[in-house]
Order: structure tokens, then C-alpha cells, then sequence
């Protein structure tokens, strides 16, 4: 598993906007049909991606927690499902399914949503604010695949935190680590 990590997205910028398919029950929806009242979580990941296998849990915990608090979850997959097949838009239906995403798994067929923010890796985390504005861009935590540390969210965590108490942008954001998105 080739490792990347997340590139630069500067707090302040406008979230781009898009409408995707959600494959989890296959209506078109847009960023402002689903974005949160007091913020709004992009997640661009994947199905088969060890790096987003690892935090699954962990990211079904948060959103069931901050989803009650106002700050809304996407994910979406940019993969390339002719050579990465099992990150296809009926297996991205499934895994939601078997891992109970409380939130809508989008697929980004051309790749030009996942272009227009910029995103490098899976899993690439990206938090904005009421008025789509981003305020974080960078990793759950410092756990990965081996490395022995838990998964707990903590960076991301904090960075929601921030937002719901209106306090400034964490200075500190680590970029994420994760497979590199396989473009076409």
C-alpha cells in the first residue's frame, strides 16, 4: 500500500459545491441539500483502502455523535472502479450497509469533485463551517494500520469541538496519511 498524504486545502476557502450520486439509496443529492446547519464533515474515502478500514468504526462513532450537534458527514469515493473494482457503486452501497454509515456514501465518477478539493488520499478529511468556510483539513488522529496507537478522532475531534464553541482554527493540523486516490 503505497502511503500519501492529504494536500494543502487553506482554512477560510469555500467548500466547492457538487451534486453526486449517493449510493446508498441512488438519489443525486448536493453539498447544500447536505450540509449541516453548524458545519459540515467531506470525507473522501473508499472501500478497500486499509488506511480508511482502520477508522471505519471510529467514523460511524463521530458522525452518530456530532450529527445530533448540527455538523452534517459526506463521504465520498473518486476512485477508479475499472482498475480498483471493489470501490464500484454497488459494493460502496453494501459496505455502508454492513458498516451502518450514518451518512451518505457519494461517488464521484469523473473525479472532478475529488480535483476540486484537491484530495490526495483515502481517508482525506476536510471540516467547514456554517457557511461552507473550511476550518480543518487534515487527520483523524495519529493512529494507522500496525502502529499500535488507538483510534480515537482526537484531532478531528478537536477541530469539530473548535467549531461548535466558536473558538479560532486549531494551528496544528497534521495532513492525513493514507493510500493515494487512484485516478483514471
Amino acid at each position: 500500500m503505497a502511503r500519501a498524504e492529504s494536500n494543502e486545502f487553506k482554512n477560510g476557502t469555500k467548500a466547492p459545491d457538487f451534486t453526486l450520486l449517493n449510493t446508498v439509496d441512488d438519489k443525486n443529492y448536493s453539498l447544500h441539500q447536505l450540509k449541516g446547519e453548524k458545519g459540515t464533515v467531506i470525507m473522501f474515502i473508499c472501500n478497500h483502502c486499509p488506511f480508511v478500514i482502520h477508522v471505519n468504526a471510529e467514523l460511524v462513532k463521530m458522525a452518530n455523535e456530532y450529527q445530533q450537534k448540527g455538523i452534517n458527514f459526506i463521504a465520498i469515493s473518486a476512485n477508479d472502479v475499472e482498475n480498483y473494482p471493489q470501490d464500484a457503486p454497488q459494493f460502496m452501497k453494501q459496505l455502508a450497509k454492513d458498516e451502518k454509515y450514518p451518512f451518505p456514501y457519494l461517488y464521484d465518477e469523473t473525479q472532478e469533485v475529488a480535483k476540486s478539493y484537491d484530495a490526495a488520499c483515502t481517508p482525506d478529511f476536510y471540516a467547514f463551517d456554517e457557511n461552507l468556510k473550511a476550518i480543518y483539513h487534515g487527520q483523524l488522529d495519529d493512529s494507522r494500520p500496525g502502529n499500535g496507537k488507538p483510534v480515537t478522532g482526537i484531532d478531528f475531534r478537536n477541530a469539530l469541538e473548535n467549531l461548535l464553541e466558536n473558538k479560532p482554527f486549531l494551528e496544528n493540523q497534521k495532513p492525513s496519511v493514507g493510500c493515494g486516490i487512484k485516478w483514471k
